[in-house]
């Protein structure tokens, strides 16, 4: 079975404009008050044959990738200020999250690549999010072992050194208690 060609690169007319002239198409582009075709005659006027249409594509691809980075800044400046104000916070659970919306994203637009995907690649995308998540819930549940573990060893030892004040004893045993609870609590 042949396989088929994908397009990996645009090469449209107005990407092979020279660097001043696409830049002047790419600010014209961003005041909507000049349409596609005013754009493609300005382009003329300077030289170059550029069709309506092509301004058109050449907009929609470069407005999209540039909607995409502003997006991608804004949810990682999102998750920066979140670490900031909140240094403790498990912030795995927001790149999980980020990447979920994103594929999700993927998914409502993409139909056409959909259908051609292979349903095994689909799937091994499904199960290696699913193992990710499966294998940081392990973690932290073995984590929270090892934190009772360790305040359970601490508060024996601890214990037999002050066992001459009982008052001094319920007192520690009682800040253990909470410090484990701080330690194990999920957020």
């Amino acid at each position: 079975m042949a396989r088929e060609r994908t397009r990996t690169r645009v090469n449209s007319k107005v990407d092979s404009l020279p660097e001043d002239i696409r830049a002047r198409v790419d600010e014209m582009i961003i005041d909507t008050s000049n349409t596609y075709q005013e754009i493609a005659d300005w382009v003329k006027e300077q030289g170059y044959e550029v069709s309506k249409s092509s301004v058109g594509r050449y907009a929609m691809r470069t407005t999209g990738a540039t909607q995409r980075l502003i997006e991608a800044q804004k949810q990682t400046e999102a998750l920066v200020n979140v670490i900031k104000k909140n240094p403790d916070v498990d912030y795995t659970d927001a790149g999980l999250m980020m990447l979920m919306d994103g594929l999700v994203k993927k998914l409502t637009v993409a139909e056409e690549e959909f259908d051609k995907m292979p349903l095994d690649k689909a799937g091994r995308l499904i199960t290696a999010i699913s193992r990710t998540k499966v294998y940081k819930d392990r973690v932290k549940h073995d984590m929270k072992k090892k934190v009772e573990l360790a305040f359970q060893g601490m508060e024996t030892e601890l214990m037999a050194v002050i066992k001459s004040d009982p008052a001094l004893a319920k007192e520690l045993k009682s800040v253990l208690e909470r410090a484990k609870e701080k330690m194990i609590q999920d957020d």
